[in-house]
């Protein structure tokens, strides 16, 4: 008896291994993943410019990256004895705005050179819901906690999704013709913006989502991966959400994660995942007598393992 829906996804014919260069962007899920990603010793990059959960505010980035539009003082500003920019997320924030320009105007150039190189690029969305700045009229990545009267919060339409999703599309495809995109709508709800304004929100997405998906932009390779749906359908349970009771726990981004790497990693890479595990645990494990030969023993051991990885992929460091 089957006592749950399952999710249907399709084999990827552009799958990632241990040659693929993955760019991660968008809400805090695709942080969720690309942990696996770095767990497991791809060649992962994840959020340069911090968390970003609405479309139009990815592609500002995007945008900045591909034109090498840098940073100057005038996009950024003082408030709480920190420097701030609206573009990006509070983690960037900082004390001095000329290291603040300088960390910035490097993510530029660095995702600029990631992007010509890069094999996939997974683009997660959490909302449609934006914040927009009265006195510059511009939408807002992040309010560094400045007051709300300052903002307006609007819903952006699925028009100007979709758009802004083919905008992304055409940008990147153009730097890097070559590129996998694979889009994924965060599976976390964001219910301060109201249970039915949130559900309204992720449809949205949805709807403009797919659309760019049929449209087939400049043939370009572009899939879509239910991390939300199978949340919601197969995971659909409160024991797999964590104390917020919105947030995924780790038993279910392993069991999104294992969905994932079941269609979308190359069987070939499967051996190195597990072996790259199983130095990962043997890592973690704490001796109760470090001195003791059983232990050298198995620190030796565990060396080799490392070595012959090391010999196979450059690019993988524990």
């Amino acid at each position: 008896m089957q006592f749950r829906t399952q999710i249907p996804i399709s084999k990827t014919n552009n799958q990632i291994d241990y040659n693929s260069k993955i760019i991660s962007i968008g809400s805090c899920f695709a942080e969720n993943m690309a942990d696996k990603f770095d767990y497991f010793k791809f060649q992962n990059q994840t959020n340069p410019f911090g968390i970003i959960f609405n479309p139009v505010s990815i592609e500002k980035i995007i945008s900045r990256v591909i034109k090498q539009e840098f940073y100057t003082e005038k996009d950024v500003f003082f408030y709480n004895e920190r420097w701030h920019s609206y573009e990006v997320h509070s983690d960037l924030s900082n004390s001095d705005r000329q290291e603040l320009l300088e960390t910035l105007n490097k993510a530029i150039l660095e995702t600029g050179k990631q992007l010509k190189e890069a094999t996939h690029i997974i683009i997660t969305y959490g909302t449609s819901w934006i914040y927009r700045n009265i006195e510059s009229d511009e939408i807002v990545a992040n309010c560094h906690k400045v007051p709300q009267k300052q903002f307006i919060k609007q819903l952006l339409s699925v028009n100007e999704i979709e758009q802004s999703i083919h905008n992304k599309i055409d940008l990147i495809g153009i730097l890097n013709p070559h590129i996998n995109f694979i889009f994924t709508v965060s599976p976390v709800r964001h219910v301060k913006d109201g249970f039915a304004e949130n559900q309204l929100s992720k449809s949205h997405l949805f709807a403009s989502l797919h659309s760019n998906l049929k449209s087939k932009i400049n043939n370009l390779k572009l899939e879509y991966f239910p991390s939300y749906e199978i949340m919601m359908d197969e995971l659909r349970d409160y024991r797999f959400y964590t104390e917020d009771m919105l947030h995924p726990n780790q038993v279910a981004i392993d069991y999104i994660w294992h969905k994932f790497s079941e269609n979308y990693i190359s069987e070939n890479s499967i051996k190195t995942m597990e072996e790259i595990s199983d130095i990962q645990k043997s890592l973690r494990h704490r001796s109760f007598n470090p001195e003791s030969e059983q232990h050298k023993k198995f620190l030796s051991k565990l060396q080799q393992k490392i070595n012959a990885i090391q010999e196979k992929w450059n690019h993988i460091k524990f």
